[in-house]
């Protein structure tokens, strides 16, 4: 019988080595970061949000989201980390939520202690966060609703919302007693510190995962020391694609013409690559 990728994901984190994950938005984002030779793509809300250009904020549907993590579920050989927002809603609907995403063959999903609807973290102003026991029972939800190896990220916004260092490992406590599988703890501080202090004082009691969005200057051996396991570059696909497209269609226009670029973008042959042309071809 084939293993599942949740059994996959943590058989890797097993390992002992933090797991590199890079965000993504569609399939072929997806494919990309496994190419580079990520341990696994996170099924960005971010990034999926804004490839159809709203904002992250809770304005996508849950069916939206998951048809992204199917499609790149569908396409990579590498475990799909779903980046669920707040479950979409509450217990109950996180329960449907987990069947769904378990079904899209994700091997794990990510709920954050945020009130529906929520505003992406790196906003300012309003940023408020579920009670414990309202959490607490989501993520209960959500390990009821599993039925085989799919893990449950919980991710902790206290430090986020500026209610400090105290509240947010108590929240931590609170949601590994109720069984969840990774504390994600989220940060917008400019330096590691607040992530490292966090790490420190958890110990180690779950396997830990962090955002280095804002404090990318972490280095490699700090993770290390710090014992994290995930190491999830949510935002860059997209960051980067973004500036991409409009460097080149910007040169375009301004020569209406495309010969200034061509050497600077891919080939046809390498999307027929990403594509799988030349297997299906073979077949016909």
């Amino acid at each position: 019988m084939k293993k599942s990728m949740g059994a996959a994901l943590r058989e890797s984190m097993e390992r002992g080595k933090a797991l590199l994950v890079a965000g993504a938005h569609n399939g072929v984002s997806a494919k990309l970061v496994e190419r580079n030779g990520f341990d696994g793509v996170w099924a960005s809300s971010f990034e999926i949000s804004t490839s159809y250009c709203v904002p992250d904020a809770s304005i996508l549907s849950m069916s939206e989201f998951l048809e992204a993590s199917r499609t790149m579920a569908d396409v990579v050989d590498i475990p799909i980390i779903a980046d669920c927002d707040s479950g979409y809603g509450d217990a109950a609907n996180v329960h449907h939520m987990t069947r769904k995403f378990e079904a899209a063959g994700v091997a794990a999903v990510c709920i954050e202690d945020k009130e529906f609807p929520k505003t992406n973290s790196f906003i300012e102003g309003r940023q408020n966060l579920a009670s414990i026991e309202s959490f607490t029972e989501k993520i209960q939800s959500a390990v009821r609703g599993r039925t085989s190896d799919l893990m449950i990220f919980a991710r902790i916004e206290a430090l986020v919302s500026g209610h400090g260092m105290e509240e947010a490992l108590k929240r931590a406590h609170a949601y590994a007693d109720a069984r969840a599988d990774v504390i994600l703890i989220h940060s917008k501080s400019r330096t590691p510190d607040e992530v490292l202090e966090f790490a420190r004082r958890w110990a180690g009691r779950t396997p830990l995962a962090i955002i280095p969005t804002t404090y990318y200057g972490i280095t490699p051996e700090q993770i290390r020391d710090a014992g994290v396991q995930f190491v999830i570059y949510a935002n860059h696909a997209m960051r980067s694609a973004v500036r991409a497209m409009d460097q080149t269609l910007a040169q375009i226009a301004a020569t209406r013409s495309s010969q200034p670029v061509e050497g600077e973008i891919a080939s046809m042959k390498d999307l027929f690559d990403l594509q799988g042309m030349n297997e299906l071809t073979s077949m016909r």
